[in-house]
């Protein structure tokens, strides 16, 4: 009996010693970490803040808010471990190799987080802006450090890795989008009067931008028909719209006008 309640009493001091040894370094250490997150998060909002008044993209903003948050963190935590009695030499040369382990086996994931940080900070295209690249094509609505959302007529989303996106060959259509509609008449028709319905018919439609303003063309066919292509420039976000609406629109006016659209060529096979 008395043996167990050696090993009993001997485990008591030696958990009253370690708490009495470490306890208070502890409590500091928890102390410390405590204040290291608040001060990181202020420190977050105050970047914001203070980089609201600089011309950046909001993911950089973010970016940068992060990077000096953790930055300020970090700091905190070497303080706790020093508080600690921790050797810091071995636990960062331990770090590093697991870092390195980490790094092999999330190739992928550090190629995003290395491609968005080229889009970030180049530039590229900016949120808003309709761009086409890897067969997809849509307005960005994010660009974050992984990957980019684009946004379709059709409200779906396109989420690609951002690593898919650099190096690639990109078109940025910016904020406005050029609409091309042909109309195909026969040659004897009034010309003159069909390019001037078709030029007011197009500046009528309220989804149509005043400037950059661009005339509508005409070009003969090789079966003794014209084409009239118009070719206005609209917002992005109105872009599939006001096809729809200037293809029935310029339909309905020519006919009042009575221009009438010619039907397809019909080629005789021999």
């Amino acid at each position: 009996m008395d043996a167990p309640l050696d090993r009993l009493e001997y485990a008591q001091r030696t958990i009253i010693d370690v708490a009495i040894r470490f306890g208070p370094r502890v409590l500091v250490a928890l102390l410390i970490l405590g204040a290291g997150i608040f001060v990181a998060r202020w420190t977050s909002r105050w970047t914001l803040r203070a980089l609201g008044r600089a011309d950046l993209e909001p993911p950089v903003r973010e970016l940068l808010a992060r990077v000096a948050s953790v930055c300020v963190l970090l700091l905190f935590l070497i303080v706790a471990l020093q508080n600690l009695g921790v050797q810091l030499l071995p636990l960062i040369a331990g770090l590093s190799v697991a870092g390195a382990a980490v790094a092999l086996a999330m190739q992928g994931v550090l190629g995003n987080a290395a491609a968005g940080l080229a889009i970030i900070f180049s530039k590229p295209f900016r949120v808003g802006e309709y761009i086409s690249v890897v067969e997809e094509e849509g307005r960005v609505e994010s660009i974050s450090l992984f990957s980019t959302t684009l946004s379709h007529v059709d409200a779906s989303l396109v989420v690609i890795p951002n690593r898919k996106i650099a190096g690639e060959v990109l078109h940025n259509f910016g904020r406005i989008r050029q609409l091309e509609i042909g109309l195909v008449v026969a040659a004897d028709a009034d010309l003159d009067t069909a390019l001037a319905v078709v030029e007011t018919t197009t500046q009528q439609n309220p989804r149509v931008l005043a400037e950059p303003h661009v005339a509508p063309s005409i070009s003969l066919l090789p079966d003794a028909r014209v084409r009239i292509c118009a070719r206005p420039r609209t917002a992005v976000s109105d872009h599939s719209f006001a096809l729809s609406e200037l293809s029935l629109a310029l339909v309905a006016a020519l006919r009042e006008r009575g221009i009438e659209l010619a039907p397809p060529s019909q080629r005789v096979v021999q």
